[in-house]
């Protein structure tokens, strides 16, 4: 049965980090209990929740990880030749050093004080600075292998169901945003029914979860080509109501809008060379 909420209130999300059977049954939207009807002054709909296992949120994680690091321990800590920052954990969230502009959204400090906050023992010097300890890749490559980076490596590859939960809280954020960039209730209503319909499914939050961190929300006007995005809230929006099978739709719409960012390109960039590995990277949803 689909839940389809009657607001565009921000979705919460909570990770059950608890012990699992073999066959975990798949993640539900839990509605809370309504309120009391003695109750005179109407209150706002209650949120709903994604309720996941810790053996669910390790499989994702480890699924994520694969995407984006192969799977391998020395990928949780990356400076990619070329580029001014450094990505760590699975999600190869986004680390600066001091004095550097910033043309995308810093997300591990931010990942930090979510361990913390989590009771997750951090190293001392990640509690006393939020910049990256590295100035530039060169200064990265030659300290990959000291015992502060390989401590942080450790802590991230301890810490994959967190991340997961933490990844969550980050599309939890996005909803509102995809929905407040639609101009009618129509097209917010049918956003908000295929994002609960992918919740629901097989691979449903794996799919939500992977691909906004792959593609972005989709909301930013900086990320389009010819006017056409290649975010989240675009797979959602190309998706069809009555599809029988929900991840096989979102997969194809994902397809669909990744092939017309290539089409979009400046010839330029050649992004026809990445869209067999974005083309792999989908077919792990179904």
């Amino acid at each position: 049965m689909n839940i389809i909420p009657k607001t565009t209130s921000v979705l919460l999300a909570a990770i059950v980090l608890s012990s699992c059977a073999s066959k975990a049954p798949p993640p539900k939207l839990i509605p809370q209990a309504p309120p009391s009807p003695q109750v005179k002054v109407p209150e706002p709909p209650k949120p709903q929740y994604i309720q996941l296992a810790q053996r669910d949120a390790n499989i994702i994680g480890q699924r994520i990880w694969m995407n984006e690091g192969s799977a391998k321990i020395e990928n949780l800590t990356v400076w990619n030749k070329g580029e001014q920052f450094a990505s760590m954990g699975i999600g190869h969230f986004i680390w600066y050093p001091p004095d550097v502009e910033e043309p995308y959204t810093e997300t591990f400090p931010e990942l930090i004080v979510f361990l913390q906050q989590q009771g997750v023992e951090t190293p001392l010097w990640l509690q006393t600075t939020f910049d990256a300890p590295w100035h530039s890749y060169e200064a990265f490559k030659r300290l990959e292998q000291s015992a502060e980076t390989q401590a942080l490596r450790s802590l991230l590859a301890n810490t994959i169901p967190q991340q997961v939960q933490f990844l969550i809280r980050r599309l939890e954020k996005a909803l509102p945003k995809m929905q407040a960039s639609l101009p009618t209730e129509e097209r917010r209503i049918h956003l908000i029914e295929q994002f609960y319909r992918v919740v629901q499914a097989p691979n449903g939050i794996y799919a939500l979860v992977d691909y906004v961190n792959f593609k972005g929300e989709g909301t930013s006007p900086k990320e389009r080509y010819r006017g056409q995005g290649w975010g989240l809230l675009q797979v959602l929006e190309n998706m069809s109501s009555h599809s029988p099978n929900v991840m096989v739709d979102f997969a194809n719409s994902a397809e669909f809008v990744l092939r017309r960012r290539v089409q979009n390109s400046p010839p330029a960039r050649n992004e026809s060379r990445w869209f067999p590995g974005w083309r792999n990277r989908i077919k792990t949803y179904i």
